[in-house]
């Protein structure tokens, strides 16, 4: 029989059994290790029969169990000393994946005990309460513990346990939607909105036989709270992602520390404190760890399935009742220029529902609303304005009634009904080039979304401003149907009118009675202001401007061509020159912008070569001048030869 090993070279069972209470400091682990490694090279003995490395690993075991059993005693208890004690023990002894499991349940029995949410499940915040105060458990759970948990497990360990707590929101989240939409009735709200009927939306097929109350369907109301309901509690999500998602980004964050340089034990339990706001990192890979997990977790799922069965469609038909509403009790407006109450009352609501949109946090959302958003604007706003302006003018509506002074009536009437569609139409482009600006240059993108989410999401806002470009088309489309009918009749007449009597062959006496009267001037000026009278006061300036232009474009033509017919005597080329330059004076008064002489330059040209000396080549002239020249070489040609010696 062998001989044992002396007492000061091998560890008797006692020590092994009694390591738990000497183990009170990592200091007095690496010195236990330093010491079995030299006691055991003697080993296996007739005490110990294993070899070195399974005694020691008999031993790791062991230790282990004691240090689960002592470790859940401690967070059962809420010992805040021991529990932060043998959770840094584990890794010490080489249980690094099992100190993380040991804590990963305790955290998730710190979520799990969190103080239940006060009030009713009919509250309109009681569920959005519900989840913020589960995602403010973690989110301070994993505030306070990181450092602790890296400092003694190493950078990045923390991912395992947020991985184990989003397990357990995924099982309390699924619970809470399950409860809202029971509570909600949302399913009878999807099917209460499908093929919906709008009446000042439809068109004049559809009207026909359809008869729907103005109480059918859902109360708008109600579907506005579900909604904001829905936006907040995908927000929410959107905000725990966010802050999840840039605290595991971060690397070796300071940790506090206690006088002595080391983290306090107590910081385990620190699990109440207020979550600080989250530091900007840079943009990961998509494909990171973090990110991964993230994305995989069912609460992202579940609030991508909240947002296209219920946000989506409630959302869509919201704004469509709203935009039919409001042309329903469409009433005129005070303000001047003359518009109707419509554009107001739609873009106060469409504010408030990109608002509410960008809460979601949800850049699919963003994207896939804002084509729904362009849509029914184009098509239930502006396509239902031309199909109010079409109405006015149709074949059906030009029947002439009564005398004159009725016709009359119904004509000014006509014309004021339809300029106020196009003022609002115009009105409405505004706004929405003002609204998504406003919202472009707010804070209200980076608040809700990831950094890597921002640009996108800005890209999809800044989409619905091509709906102002429709808009425009629309109105230019207007402007010229107003146009054609109750201006260009009056154009085709009014050079001639202008012109009656009039020539430009003019010798010395001629040209002073000429100068005197004035004719030409005073006969355009009158004519002109009976043309635009009950325009420009009533068009909004942009509307007035296209409306003006068109005047002037239709206006020179046919100017140009009385011109070219006339004869000209040198004093009358100079009268024509003086004739033109007032009526051009005149023109640019009647307007804010400054495009009027840019239309008469081809007139301001025929002028200029009128009044060259007769001597002087015309072919010359065209060519060294360096006039930027609007006629061709051969109508200056053709101008110069009316000039009469």
């Amino acid at each position: 029989m062998a001989n044992p090993s002396p007492p000061e070279t091998r560890p008797s069972a006692r020590t092994l059994t009694t390591l738990p209470a000497i183990l009170t400091s990592l200091s007095e682990i690496e010195a236990l290790e330093s010491s079995l490694s030299a006691s055991l090279s003697n080993l296996p003995t007739a005490d110990l029969p294993l070899p070195p490395s399974e005694t020691l690993q008999e031993a790791r075991e062991k230790l282990l169990r004691i240090f689960r059993v002592e470790f859940g005693k401690a967070s059962q208890a809420r010992d805040s000393a021991n529990t932060s004690r043998f959770f840094k023990l584990f890794p010490a002894i080489g249980w690094e994946k099992e100190g993380l499991e040991a804590y990963s349940g305790f955290v998730v029995d710190l979520v799990r005990g969190r103080a239940t949410v006060s009030g009713k499940s009919s509250s309109p915040l009681y569920y959005i309460t519900t989840l913020t105060s589960l995602f403010e458990s973690i989110a301070h759970i994993v505030d306070q513990h990181q450092p602790v948990v890296e400092k003694y497990y190493g950078s990045g360990k923390m991912l395992s346990v947020v991985a184990r707590l989003l397990q357990e929101c995924d099982r309390v989240v699924g619970g809470l939607i399950e409860s809202w939409e029971e509570e909600r009735q949302m399913q009878r709200k999807v099917q209460d909105i499908q093929n919906p009927y709008f009446p000042a939306l439809a068109t004049q097929s559809q009207r026909k036989g359809t008869q729907v109350s103005e109480d059918d369907g859902p109360d708008p109301r109600e579907i506005d709270k579900v909604l904001t309901e829905v936006a907040g509690l995908a927000g929410r999500w959107a905000l725990f992602r966010r802050f999840l998602t840039e605290r595991l980004k971060e690397e070796h964050e300071s940790n506090p520390q206690s006088p002595d340089g080391t983290v306090t034990d107590d910081e385990v339990d620190r699990t109440t404190e207020a979550k600080p706001e989250p530091t900007p990192t840079e943009p990961d890979s998509s494909t990171s760890p973090e990110v991964e997990l993230i994305e995989s977790t069912g609460c992202r799922s579940m609030m991508a399935q909240l947002i296209s069965t219920y946000y989506i469609p409630l959302e869509t038909w919201y704004l469509r009742s709203v935009i039919d509403k409001a042309h329903r009790v469409s009433a005129p407006d005070s303000s001047e220029p003359p518009q109707t109450t419509t554009p107001d009352d739609v873009f106060y609501i469409l504010k408030l529902v990109i608002s509410r949109l960008l809460t979601t946090g949800s850049v699919d959302c963003v994207e896939r609303m804002a084509q729904v958003i362009s849509g029914s604007l184009e098509r239930d706003l502006a396509g239902v304005i031309r199909r109010k302006m079409e109405d006015i003018y149709s074949p059906s509506a030009q029947t002439a009634r009564g005398n004159a002074a009725q016709r009359e009536k119904t004509e000014r009437e006509n014309r004021n009904a339809f300029i106020i569609q196009l003022n609002d139409l115009d009105i409405s482009s505004a706004h929405m080039e003002t609204l998504i600006k406003n919202v472009l240059a707010s804070p209200q993108i980076q608040q809700n979304f990831l950094e890597t989410d921002v640009a996108p999401t800005h890209e999809h806002v800044a989409s619905m401003l091509k709906l102002t470009t429709k808009f425009q088309s629309i109105l230019k489309w207007g402007v010229e149907q107003l146009f054609n009918q109750l201006a260009r009749p009056k154009l085709r007449s009014l050079i001639v009118e202008v012109y009656r009597d009039v020539g430009y062959m003019l010798d010395d006496d001629s040209y002073a009675s000429a100068e005197y009267q004035d004719v030409v001037r005073k006969r355009f000026v009158k004519a002109w202001d009976a043309l635009v009278d009950g325009f420009k006061d009533t068009f909004t300036e942009r509307n007035y401007r296209a409306f003006f232009s068109l005047a002037v474009e239709v206006l020179v033509r046919p100017w140009e061509k009385h011109i070219l017919s006339m004869k000209f005597s040198e004093l009358g080329a100079i009268r024509f020159d003086k004739d033109l330059r007032s009526i051009t004076a005149y023109l640019s008064t009647q307007t804010a912008f400054g495009d009027t002489r840019e239309k008469f330059l081809r007139l301001q040209q025929i002028s200029t070569i009128l009044n060259l000396d007769l001597e002087e080549d015309p072919d010359e002239f065209y060519s060294s001048s360096g006039i930027s020249w609007k006629l061709s070489q051969n109508e200056a040609r053709v101008i110069a030869s009316l000039r009469v010696s």
